[in-house]
């Protein structure tokens, strides 16, 4: 299915010392360069209405990670954290000759414009972190520290991710004929029901979330058992095992120097990033939705938001400038579900940020 890019919106591959990059971008040679990164299950058509909403005096470019999109199918070495995707990025910066770009990142995403700040802090302007992950990854971690609720971190990585929805992704299904469907996952997690985008984006969005690859080295990564509820533990290979507090600690974002300004935007009603997220087994167990949890001293719902916060207020005891934006009525998707309060939170941030 073609892209469909709104006008103004350009699509290319770009050759970098690592992997071919598929990128979207907009905007004038020359201009500053804002970088979006998008998240899990998904690619960087989520961001191509941003880009054509950009005024000129900035040129947008979202890159799809690889094994999204239509990137190369490069492996990822989840031993790395989430630097395979970093190092991707900053590859890609010095592909296009640019020595210094605002970071904007989604999810996953912020996690990886974390990372870059974290290894280059030198070659950021600013951050946006939009519903990013925590920086002690995704579940099995309690108490704001991050520490692991089990030595092995059961309970994340690679077998933590719904099989029949993997398989769904596997074979290309846009259908809505179960709650593990793709286009159900988008419309009850990526947003805030009964928000719509509109049927011709929700289409481009599903097909976006498809381009995923699946598999050991790709989308969710491999597994290994535990003896620990609820019985599986990371690998070292894909995704989910990448964002693993086993693999990932971008703790020491908090002592980064220089420090980029950093604005955190997040929706009131997100359900994936959240101290109560409906992926995290912390919380299904509470809930029930899992048998033999081993209860809230063990293995509370991971505090995603605290966990975010005390990392950030780390950063401000630093010397680090920060500012956290709630958006009401919104879920995990601000820049779809409140378009213009997006736009003009980032803009406002990037004008301040460049001086």
């Amino acid at each position: 299915m073609p892209l469909d890019l709104p006008a103004g919106v350009r699509a290319r591959r770009v050759k970098t010392a690592r992997l071919d990059t598929h990128l979207l971008e907009a905007g004038p040679e020359g201009a500053e360069v804002v970088v979006f990164v998008h998240g899990n299950v998904s690619s960087s058509r989520f961001y191509a209405e941003t880009l054509a909403a950009l005024p000129a005096r900035y040129r947008g470019v979202a890159v799809d990670l690889r094994g999204y999109g239509h990137s190369e199918s490069a492996p990822v070495d989840a031993t790395r954290g989430v630097r395979d995707f970093s190092d991707d990025v900053v590859a890609l910066l010095d592909a296009l000759g640019v020595a210094r770009a605002h970071l904007v990142g989604w999810s996953v995403g912020g996690g990886v414009v974390q990372q870059v700040a974290i290894d280059h802090p030198g070659r950021v302007v600013s951050l946006t972190l939009e519903s990013p992950m925590s920086p002690f990854g995704f579940g099995g971690t309690k108490g704001l520290d991050g520490a692991p609720c089990w030595p092995d971190h059961a309970g994340t990585g690679g077998g933590t991710a719904n099989p029949d929805f993997v398989a769904r992704l596997a074979r290309g299904d846009a259908s809505e004929e179960a709650d593990t469907s793709p286009r159900k996952i988008f419309r009850a997690f990526y947003v805030k029901p009964p928000f719509s985008p509109g049927a011709r984006l929700e289409d481009l969005f599903v097909q976006a979330m498809l381009t995923t690859l699946t598999g050991d080295d790709h989308y969710p990564g491999d597994m290994v058992p535990s003896p620990n509820w609820p019985g599986v533990a990371p690998g070292t290979r894909g995704m989910n095992n990448a964002i693993s507090g086993r693999h990932c600690d971008l703790s020491a974002f908090a002592g980064v120097d220089p420090r980029p300004p950093v604005l955190w935007i997040r929706g009131a009603d997100d359900q994936i990033v959240s101290d109560h997220s409906l992926f995290d087994f912390g919380f299904l167990g509470q809930l029930g939705a899992v048998p033999g949890w081993p209860g809230a001293e063990v293995f509370p719902p991971q505090p995603m938001v605290g966990q975010i916060r005390a990392v950030l207020e780390r950063y401000g005891a630093n010397g680090g400038a920060w500012r956290e934006e709630v958006l009401p009525d919104c879920g995990h998707s601000p820049h779809l579900e409140a378009p213009a309060r997006f736009l003009a939170l980032l803009l406002a941030h990037l004008e301040a940020a460049a001086g």
